[in-house]
């Protein structure tokens, strides 16, 4: 309905950097810039001037920025309009899925309660495990929910978490290593290793696995990775014959890879993300799922 560069304008502007806007986004700088560019080549107008100490907003640019939201919040308001004529007396859900955030769970769940519920209808929307970070932020526009892990200090600022359970630890490694068929791993059988694993500074539960290998096993040598998984980390995995920090739940991701159960029990909460301020349809819905999990 609207140019979807303009979220990444009001971000910017509200933010005054690429940088920042990035962080909240999760997307690369590059990205936005390139973003901003062809918005910029699009209408035809500058709308920013770039400096050393951040962005600054062009007498254009203040002028679309205050039009901006009221354009997203029309363009949006128009598209619930339109599903609620189609689909008059029913509630839309829709649900993100992908290889790393399946929906089984979910729908296995509302399955047992759906026909209490027929005026809800849930609608899949598959996305690509290529961006994790744009997976996150697509939350409440591409999709209202999606299912899976959560332990990011980043996501929780832009996002609310149902818990439905718990993920473990596990270790994903490429099929002929030499541990590929053990039937568990310790931490030992990682000396002289080198272990992927999340960048500090995100998750509490990654930053503690990471602190137990630092103080008792130095012999390990840890990779950072980016703070958010996607496909590019299995295949590096696989690549590079490394050992993998995984997830007993992402056992099936890479046909080249073998999970392991780690003698370690660490874990992780699973559940539904939805937006800080998710619509009143997703809202009700939540209720309702809620209320199965708390009995």
């Amino acid at each position: 309905m609207y140019n979807q560069a303009l979220n990444t304008f009001i971000e910017v502007a509200d933010c005054g950097s690429f940088l920042k806007a990035s962080e909240k986004l999760f997307i690369s700088p590059t990205a936005i810039m390139k973003q901003m560019n062809l918005l910029e080549q699009h209408i035809g107008l500058s709308l920013m001037v770039r400096t050393n100490q951040g962005i600054k907003l062009t007498n254009a640019g203040e002028s679309l920025y205050k039009d901006a939201k009221a354009i997203i919040q029309f363009s949006g308001e128009a598209i619930d309009r339109a599903y609620k004529a189609q689909n008059a007396g029913q509630r839309v859900v829709r649900i993100g899925t992908s290889a790393l955030y399946p929906c089984k769970i979910l729908m296995d769940l509302w399955n047992s309660v759906s026909d209490r519920h027929p005026h809800f209808k849930l609608k899949i929307v598959p996305f690509e495990d290529t961006s994790t970070r744009a997976a996150f932020s697509n939350v409440g526009k591409k999709y209202d929910l999606m299912i899976g892990p959560h332990n990011s200090v980043n996501v929780a600022k832009i996002s609310k978490f149902l818990e439905l359970g718990l993920y473990r630890f596990c270790l994903a490694m490429p099929k002929p290593h030499p541990l590929s068929g053990k039937k568990s791993i310790s931490y030992k059988d990682l000396y002289g290793e080198r272990f992927l694993m999340q960048a500090r500074g995100n998750s509490p539960v990654n930053d503690k696995i990471r602190a137990d290998i630092e103080q008792g096993h130095p012999e390990i040598t840890i990779v950072d990775l980016p703070h958010h998984y996607d496909l590019e980390v299995f295949n590096r995995c696989a690549k590079e014959g490394c050992i993998l920090l995984s997830l007993d739940a992402w056992s099936e991701v890479h046909p080249s890879l073998v999970t392991i159960p780690f003698e370690v029990d660490y874990r992780i909460p699973y559940g539904i993300l939805s937006a800080s301020e998710p619509n009143p349809e997703t809202k009700q819905f939540l209720d309702i799922v809620r209320s199965l999990v708390e009995k």
